[in-house]
C-alpha cells in the first residue's frame, strides 16, 4: 500500500488555527458501519450513545515542551522536550546552526541552563539545572508545543485549550485531540445518562508530526511512546462487553493503547512503550466506536482511522468535510465513526 493513497486535498484556509470559544460548540461528523454520513454538533454526541458503552479517554497532560536557549557562544537553540526522563533528565530535539556538543551548556533563562549530555539517535539528554524540579522549570519558561500547522506562536489561551479538561499525569508533548471537544458540562450529561468512562494513558510524543518518508507504507516505522493500561480499565472494558455495550476510543491514542494491550488477543494490564503502526487490514481486537479529529494526509493517524472505518468510505468523509468547510485538525471539528461492517 502506498502513502500517496492516503492523499486528498486541504485548502489551508480550512486549518483551524485557534480553538473556538467553547469546547463542545464544534461540528461532528457521523460515520456508520456501512459509510453513511450525517452533519452533527459534537454536543450532540450524548444523543448517540447508549447507557451500556464505555468512553475511554488518555489522561496524558501536555507539557510546557518548547524551550528557547542560547549557547555560550551566542548561538540561539530551539528545544522540544519529547520525554521526561526522571531527575533532572529530558529527551529533545533541538534545532540550531550546527550540532550541540556533548557537554556544553545552554542558557535558557537567567537562573536555568541545560546541561548536553550524549546524543541517543535523533535527540539529546539534556540536564536542567535551576530552582525547583523538572515540571517546575518547564512550567515557569516552557512554551506550549503548538504543532507545525498551526502558524503562530503560543498565546496564553493555548495553556488551557491545549489540554483537556480531564488531563492528569504529565507527559505529552502534543494533545490527544479528539478530548479536546469536552467540556465539564458535557462529561456531567454523559454522566447523567448513565455512560460509563475509563482512563487509559499514552504520552504523545513530537513524532506524531512526522511525515510518512516512505512510499511504501510498510517500510515505515513508528516512534515509540509510553503508555499505560491498567487492571481496572481491562476490567470496565469486559464489564461493557457482558451488558453489550460499545467500547468507545476517544482518539486515536486509545485505540492504539487499547490494541498494543490486546495484541496477545486478549485485553490485558501493559505500561511500556508502543510503537503499533495500525493500517488497513488490521484485526481489531478491542475498539468499537472512535472519537477523533481530522487528520493530515498522508500521516499515520489518517491510516488507522483509514483502517478502522474502511479507507474508501473515511476518504470520501474526507472529501464530504471539506465541501462542507469542517474545520481540521488540533483545534479543528471531530467525526464519530463505527468499525467498518463488510
Amino acid at each position: 500500500m502506498k502513502r500517496s493513497d492516503f492523499h486528498y486535498e486541504l485548502p489551508g484556509s480550512l486549518i483551524a488555527q485557534h480553538p473556538l470559544a467553547e469546547r463542545a460548540a464544534s461540528r461532528l461528523l457521523v460515520m456508520d458501519g456501512a459509510g453513511a454520513l450525517e452533519d452533527r454538533m459534537f454536543a450532540e454526541l450524548p444523543d448517540l450513545l447508549d447507557s451500556e458503552d464505555l468512553l475511554v479517554f488518555n489522561d496524558t497532560r501536555v507539557i510546557p515542551a518548547r524551550l528557547f536557549a542560547r549557547k555560550a557562544s551566542g548561538g540561539r537553540v530551539e528545544i522540544l522536550v519529547e520525554r521526561l526522563l526522571g531527575g533532572r533528565d529530558i529527551l529533545a530535539q533541538a534545532r540550531a546552526s550546527k550540532p550541540l556538543r556533548e557537554g556544553s551548556v545552554l542558557s535558557l533563562a537567567p537562573d536555568v541552563e541545560a546541561r548536553v549530555g550524549r546524543r541517543e539517535g535523533p535527540f539529546y539528554r539534556l540536564s536542567l539545572w535551576g530552582p525547583g524540579n523538572v515540571m517546575e522549570i518547564l512550567e515557569r519558561i516552557g512554551h506550549v508545543p503548538l504543532p507545525p500547522y498551526i502558524g503562530r506562536r503560543d498565546e496564553p489561551l493555548d495553556r488551557n485549550r491545549y489540554q483537556t479538561v480531564y488531563a492528569q499525569r504529565h507527559g505529552a508533548v502534543a494533545a490527544p485531540t479528539a478530548g479536546l471537544h469536552f467540556d465539564e458540562a458535557l462529561l456531567e450529561r454523559l454522566r447523567g445518562r448513565g455512560i460509563r468512562t475509563a482512563f487509559v494513558t499514552l504520552h504523545v510524543g513530537a513524532g506524531t508530526f512526522q511525515p510518512v518518508r516512505e512510499e511504501d507504507i510498510s517500510r515505515h516505522r513508528m516512534h515509540e511512546e509510553y503508555m499505560e493500561v491498567s487492571r481496572a480499565v481491562c476490567e470496565q472494558v469486559e464489564a461493557a462487553r457482558r451488558r453489550g455495550g460499545r467500547v468507545i476510543a476517544v482518539g486515536t491514542t486509545v485505540v492504539r493503547c487499547l490494541e498494543t494491550a490486546a495484541r496477545s488477543g486478549t485485553l490485558a494490564p501493559f505500561s511500556g512503550s508502543t510503537g503499533i503502526f495500525i493500517t488497513p487490514g488490521y484485526a481489531f481486537a478491542c475498539v468499537d466506536a472512535l472519537v477523533t479529529n481530522f487528520h493530515m494526509p498522508e500521516s499515520t493517524l489518517l491510516m488507522l482511522v483509514c483502517a478502522f472505518g474502511g479507507m474508501d468510505r473515511v476518504l470520501r468523509a474526507y472529501r464530504h468535510a471539506v465541501e462542507e468547510k469542517y474545520r481540521f485538525f488540533s483545534y479543528g471539528d471531530a467525526m464519530f465513526l463505527h468499525r467498518r461492517r463488510p
